[in-house]
């Protein structure tokens, strides 16, 4: 083995280990990667460029451009309004079938982002019961098609470098029509060991709400009953934080000091009432934007928030939007505000400023839930192009009438011109993450041919070898990547596993195709873990559900989908 081979084992070694420890930075982890193959040699100038402007690549960031401009429609919306019945199980049916053909065609967090709220606020069934299988859904109908999930997309931009030719937009859509009736199957099932949640009357319910006594206030010296702190409208004093010291649970007779930090839980949406409360000051106010609209964001696992205080991350001058309050897996955070340690999956609840709208790092950090929206809505002519102008250019890609990349070129083009989406939207909504992770992963790709692994690989495969040992090769390749996929989300499982993936088959003297389809399906089989798809961890708070609560259902759907996956791909794509 060569110098150079030994070095590009050990970044391909190392970057599984990164991504692995670092889960909530991929984007960053990628980056890295390439900068180094690049600095020892190890892909040429041109092989770089070729790698981030790579026509696959370019078609999946075209679709992800194009696909904001549904997003301002009333489209989803619309349809959304008819699901809700007072029968869970017909209820349960149209939600599936409905996520299942919206996320076939568009993005699986704007289709779920859709439902959330209307779901969180049904007035028939627990939000538990629902929000699930919502998620799984969407998973499954992003199987359907060559553009139903970015992972398909990414593994399209992989298979156009090492070969020149596209898959096909329906090549998915058998396997992925047999996964979604089994899968779904699968879940009505299993779905009565969801649990059965009270309904939360506000969707705000249990936040956690930190204000603060100044020195001029009435409340200084008088106790917790005298000033009227046990009698709030759908707020319970839950803490005092004093002296760096908790006090919990708070007596009624308990006496307020200065500089006390009195934490409260319940409807965040009844905080102004503090403001009666001489000298009570609330961490939003203190930021002067209590008086704003409300808005509502999770935080996103590679938001840079993760692991950082609201103080520490610099919150107010950064998004131009104070931290109301936080909500966490469905049980009550404590301490001060400014203090608390952010995670992946938080739901804050956000006074926002005049210019929160148009910051660029939004989309990074957030998924918007509700509230404010980031852009603005599309309504009469505007609407009806961009609803018109995307099925058309999806539709002339899947009769073969076009090219995917070149009807989306011409889509954006037409959704520009007639003002459907606007040049800051396409800066500010721009998937840097993706592009990044894809461009870099072509380049390792392209590596490892350089250093000759391929080549190793197949010496010590034995090209002859057949049959049981290309069985076995795809199970393991399936298992790899199903196991990246619930630890490093997705999208990182799809661009680390292609390379290994493809130089197997090769080396294996198998068609190759078997094995890129199976990095496709198993980049999408996150069904166990809350953390590897984002539609997960969407309804994950929302459901307030534990992680016992994905296994117990997603396991059983994770077995059925992989049984149709490694069944179904050696007889569609023969090895």
């Amino acid at each position: 083995m060569t110098i150079q081979a030994i070095l590009v084992l050990t970044i391909f070694v190392g970057t599984i280990a990164c991504l692995i420890r670092y889960q909530q930075v991929p984007a960053k982890v990628f980056g890295a990667v390439v900068l180094l193959l690049y600095v020892l040699d190890l892909v040429s100038t041109d092989q770089l460029l070729a790698s981030v402007s790579n026509q696959g690549l370019m078609t999946l960031v075209l679709l992800m451009l194009c696909s904001i401009a549904l997003e301002k429609t009333r489209i989803l919306r619309l349809l959304a309004a008819s699901i809700i019945k007072p029968s869970l199980r017909s209820t349960g049916l149209r939600l599936f079938s409905f996520t299942v053909l919206s996320s076939a065609a568009l993005n699986n967090t704007a289709v779920v982002a859709t439902l959330l709220a209307p779901i969180r606020n049904n007035p028939y069934h627990s939000a538990s019961r629902l929000l699930l299988p919502l998620s799984y859904a969407a998973i499954l109908g992003g199987t359907l098609t060559l553009i139903g999930t970015s992972t398909n997309l990414i593994v399209n931009s992989l298979l156009l470098e090492h070969t020149g030719q596209s898959l096909g937009f329906f090549d998915f859509t058998l396997i992925g029509l047999i996964a979604v009736v089994l899968c779904g199957l699968t879940m009505a099932c299993f779905s009565r060991f969801l649990p059965d949640h009270a309904r939360e009357e506000n969707q705000y319910q249990d936040y956690f709400i930190d204000a603060k006594i100044q020195a001029d206030s009435t409340l200084i010296g008088r106790s917790v009953e005298e000033n009227g702190l046990r009698h709030l409208e759908s707020l319970f004093l839950a803490e005092i934080v004093r002296d760096g010291k908790l006090i919990s649970p708070v007596a009624p007779s308990e006496v307020l000091l200065q500089s006390d930090r009195l934490i409260f839980s319940g409807d965040v949406t009844k905080v102004m009432q503090l403001n009666q409360f001489s000298g009570l000051q609330t961490f939003a106010d203190s930021n002067g934007l209590l008086g704003s609209n409300l808005t509502e964001v999770v935080i996103r696992p590679e938001s840079m928030l993760v692991g950082k205080s609201l103080k520490d991350a610099g919150f107010r001058a950064r998004f131009d939007a104070a931290v109301v309050a936080i909500k966490r897996d469905g049980e009550r955070v404590s301490g001060k505000l400014g203090e608390v340690g952010l995670q992946a999956g938080d739901f804050l609840v956000l006074a926002v400023g005049s210019d929160f709208k148009s910051r660029s790092n939004l989309s990074k950090n957030f998924i918007l839930v509700s509230g404010v929206e980031p852009d603005t809505r599309l309504s009469g002519m505007a609407e009806r192009i961009a609803i018109g102008g995307f099925i058309i250019a999806v539709g002339a890609a899947a009769l073969g009438l076009i090219s995917l990349f070149k009807a989306m070129v011409l889509l954006l083009g037409g959704l520009l011109f007639f003002r459907c989406l606007s040049p800051g939207e396409i800066v500010r909504r721009f998937p840097k993450e993706i592009w990044l992770i894809v461009a870099s992963a072509l380049a390792l790709s392209q590596a490892m041919h350089n250093a000759g692994l391929v080549e190793l690989i197949a010496k010590l495969v034995n090209g002859n070898l057949s049959g049981q040992w290309a069985i076995l090769g795809l199970v393991s390749i399936y298992l790899l990547t199903w196991i990246f996929t619930e630890l490093v989300t997705n999208n990182a499982a799809a661009a680390l596993m292609f390379p290994l993936a493809y130089g197997l088959a090769n080396a294996l003297g198998v068609n190759p195709m078997s094995f890129v389809m199976t990095v496709a399906f198993a980049a999408s089989a996150s069904f166990v873990s809350p953390y590897g798809y984002q539609t997960n961890l969407m309804v994950y708070n929302a459901g307030r559900y534990n992680l016992s609560d994905f296994v117990k259902l997603g396991l059983p759907v994770a077995i059925v989908y992989a049984i149709v996956v490694l069944t179904l791909v050696p007889l569609i794509f023969p090895l």
